[in-house]
């Protein structure tokens, strides 16, 4: 973290623990929801998620992207395309924590990484080094593993990973800011979010205002649920290195699983750990990989071998790249 002074560095440290604390806290939030549907939940969190952020960008006064967004048809249409992912990514994981498949869902985060390579490597055609493709060799076994364990294949993780890593991927060629990014793809889907809520007012079915004050301001904090870590997480990312933050990001999943197995007690049976295993010996491997390729790219610049600032693109873990663009559970 050279080139920032300590206290800086400090503070974007504890943003970045606050971002991924709160997001890896998340599960305790959704099922005070309830009796919400998944559904109901999801349309409450996108339109209040846009009345937060655009309070938060008429206090900073950030609007100049804003045009420029509009002016350029092909990046609207990525930014729609990436609203519509994220909507099946939310809806999912509420949905999954609501009933019951925390530790499920919270695999889905774990292998994001993997998936994200492999996305990368077929779309982008990305060179792997042969630590990656072991680490992608294990992953897929790992899957294999838990499709025994589970009896099924473990589609709620496979769900959450691939239109995460989809979302990272859009996102990338996006290039918009955290708070604006969120901004916009909120917009996209107030309209229709708000569309649902009218009508399933409209049958009786809604429980915003029927369930009592407290559940109606459950529900409006969900767009502050949604933001505030994006915001902690936006403070960190400019003072941190995304190989550090990449390290970081695995808080967020290993809370969500203690809080499966520890809170909510669902089953961990020997096959579905053997599964986990897995997974963490292939994240372990691409975390060495990653960290032994900063080190490397750290001597060739104090040896005056490389330009100083550049740094190889392997040396931040896709992940960390993702997630560097996004809007979490």
């Amino acid at each position: 973290m050279t080139g920032k002074p300590e206290g800086e560095q400090r503070l974007g440290l504890l943003n970045g623990f606050a971002a991924y604390g709160m997001w890896g806290l998340v599960p305790l939030f959704w099922p005070l929801l309830k009796p919400s549907g998944a559904v109901e939940i999801l349309a409450h969190r996108m339109v209040w998620s846009l009345l937060f952020v655009a309070a938060a960008l008429l206090l900073i006064r950030r609007w100049a992207w804003l045009g420029e967004l509009l002016r350029q048809p092909r990046r609207l249409a990525l930014v729609t395309v990436a609203a519509a992912v994220i909507t099946v990514n939310w809806g999912v994981y509420i949905w999954a924590v609501n009933s019951g498949h925390v530790v499920e869902a919270s695999l889905g985060y774990f292998i994001n990484p993997l998936v994200t390579i492999a996305m990368g490597v077929l779309l982008l055609k990305e060179r792997l080094r042969p630590v990656q493709w072991a680490a992608v060799g294990v992953g897929a076994s790992a899957v294999l593993v838990l499709t025994i364990g589970y009896g099924r294949p473990p589609w709620i993780s496979l769900c959450l990973a691939f239109s995460f890593a989809t979302y990272g991927l859009v996102k990338k060629k996006v290039n918009l800011g955290g708070v604006e990014s969120l901004a916009a793809e909120s917009a996209i889907q107030f309209l229709p979010a708000l569309g649902y809520l009218m009508w399933l007012s409209a049958r009786g079915d809604s429980t915003f205002g029927t369930e009592g004050t407290g559940h109606a301001l459950l529900l409006a904090a969900s767009g502050i649920v949604t933001a505030l870590p994006l915001v902690c997480f936006g403070a960190s990312a400019i003072r941190v290195p995304l190989s550090t933050l990449g390290l970081l990001q695995y808080m967020t999943p290993v809370f969500q699983f203690l809080l499966g197995i520890l809170y909510f007690k669902e089953a961990m049976p020997p096959e579905r750990w053997a599964g986990f295993a897995l997974v963490w010996l292939a994240l372990a491997l691409l975390t060495w990989n990653a960290l032994r390729t900063a080190r490397r790219a750290a001597r060739a610049v104090a040896r005056g071998t490389a330009a100083p600032g550049r740094v190889p693109a392997d040396t931040v873990s896709p992940a960390a790249e993702a997630d560097a663009l996004r809007a979490r559970p």
